[in-house]
């Protein structure tokens, strides 16, 4: 303690009141700015983990924003499509009305026409004018873009949705597994193949049922009725019942269903008390006898997936290809043939997850609703049924053949318009809004963990803070002492 040019109490009060300086400062930084971690030499670690959960912070908020964007487009699209729905539904009751031949006079079927000229002309306004921020939504603009599509292999084609990835283009191919059929019965005038012939008329009197996928019919023939008779009847309640008649040979008649697969059928029940005359069904011109049959479904593959059938359609629901196809008829029924377009580009992209990558976004195609693409190609479109169209109510001489034909065209408009809001409506429900919901909760989780990494806890940093404050004080004093500690060597000199 008698030494003077090296004050070692000093400086020790010194460094220990500069530490002390520095956690004060610290302090007063984290309270100041409300985060504990304010350059990396404050955690080196946690400054990482936070920035890496902030940079995850963004992107999941900013899918956020797309998929609410999103949201509002599609409510944008229902919106219209539900006018849309609503003017095909007076279009209908205009036809049926019109089809009241005995009631109504060639006038009111003229201004029932007219009504349907400005309904068609609105629907295609409709689907020309929707936009949400200069974004046309109804008249083909987010529809896919296909190429190769052959119209006697594929008649119909719609696109639903496309997962492109990395690739620009999407080939796709169709292969016939097994073949679609109609449901379909052989009438032998004379009790099948092989039996007595009388040439081409009915042997005896007969009454029998015929049942197909729309309805039932009775018929009731006196014996030596013509086989041509016979299918003449039939075909003329084919709209009623859902089947045809065809003449085989002079005492066979097919009867077979209108449409292809497992919903489709034929059945033929002898109603007459005398079972035993020569009459009967078979599944084949020298087959079993047999009263009912059953159509099949077309098998193929799409892309190597199994592809779901119905009649001659065929669905396919994946993650990368969403798509419905109508098959040509007789494409359809040559099993093992391959078919093949490619898709290039198109339709709706939305990113929904906070990385750009294939499998956070999705891909959603809306058709053009215009009154030219209402329809189908074997009922005929809608903006077939305008004045000098076609299927136009004034355009043929019988106005009930008219109403039926234009009558069938608005049913597959109207299921058309309603598939594509229940499409639209399960993209929002089940794809958006699940998508944000659980968006959100990650949001919350990923605030909170950034939180507790990062931000200040208020309660730590002011008890250290007050720590700080009395130990500087004690500091200052005790550098203060140390400094004049060495005036006491004074003493010795006799001071």
């Amino acid at each position: 303690m008698s030494r003077i040019n090296t004050n070692v109490s000093s400086l020790i009060a010194r460094n220990a009141l500069q530490g002390t300086n520095a956690s004060l400062q610290t302090s007063l930084q984290r309270l100041s700015t409300g985060l504990r971690i304010n350059k990396g030499a404050d955690d080196p670690a946690g400054l990482i983990v936070s920035e890496r959960l902030r940079s995850e912070i963004a992107g999941v908020s900013q899918a956020i924003d797309n998929v609410e964007r999103a949201s509002n487009v599609i409510a944008t699209a229902e919106s219209s499509l539900q006018e849309i729905n609503s003017l095909l539904l007076s279009m209908k009751s205009l036809v049926l009305e019109a089809a009241n031949t005995g009631a109504f006079s060639k006038d009111e079927v003229k201004a029932n026409q007219l009504q349907i000229d400005s309904a068609i002309d609105s629907i295609t306004r409709i689907a020309n004018t929707t936009s949400f921020a200069g974004l046309k939504l109804l008249n083909g603009s987010l529809d896919y873009i296909t190429e190769g599509v052959t119209g006697s292999q594929i008649t119909d084609l719609t696109v639903q949705g496309v997962n492109f990835g990395t690739n620009t283009s999407v080939p796709v191919t169709v292969e016939v597994l097994n073949s679609a059929e109609n449901a379909s019965l052989f009438l032998s005038a004379t009790g099948g193949a092989g039996a007595p012939t009388n040439g081409s008329a009915l042997l005896s009197s007969i009454s029998f049922e015929v049942r197909g996928p729309i309805g039932v019919e009775v018929f009731e023939f006196a014996s030596n009725t013509p086989t041509s008779a016979v299918a003449f009847a039939i075909n003329s309640v084919r709209d009623a019942v859902g089947v045809s008649a065809s003449i085989v040979n002079a005492s066979s008649i097919q009867i077979t269903s209108l449409g292809f697969g497992t919903d489709e059928f034929v059945s033929v029940n002898r109603l007459d008390a005398d079972k035993n005359q020569s009459f009967a069904t078979v599944d084949a011109p020298d087959g079993n006898e047999t009263g009912r049959d059953v159509g099949a479904d077309v098998l193929a593959l799409i892309n190597g997936n199994l592809a779901v059938g119905d009649g001659i359609n065929l669905a396919l629901r994946t993650s990368t290809l969403n798509l419905e196809m109508t098959l040509d008829k007789q494409a359809a029924q040559i099993t093992g043939q391959t078919y093949s377009f490619d898709i290039n580009g198109g339709g709706a992209t939305y990113q929904i997850g906070p990385d750009v990558t294939s499998q956070q976004k999705v891909g959603f195609g809306i058709q053009s609703v215009a009154a030219s693409n209402l329809g189908n190609s074997s009922t005929g479109f809608l903006s077939q049924m305008r004045s000098g169209g076609i299927y136009s109510l004034v355009s043929g001489t019988d106005t009930a053949d008219q109403a039926r034909f234009a009558d069938g065209i608005l049913d597959a408009a109207i299921a058309e318009i309603s598939s594509l809001r229940g499409r639209i409506g399960a993209f929002e429900k089940n794809t958006l809004q699940t998508t944000l919901r659980s968006s959100q909760v990650a949001l919350e989780n990923l605030t909170a963990s950034e939180s507790q990494v990062r931000d200040t806890d208020f309660a730590e940093e002011t008890a250290k803070l007050s720590r700080a404050q009395v130990l500087q004080q004690a500091g200052t004093n005790t550098l203060q002492i140390a400094n004049t500690s060495a005036q006491n060597v004074l003493a010795l000199l006799g001071g």
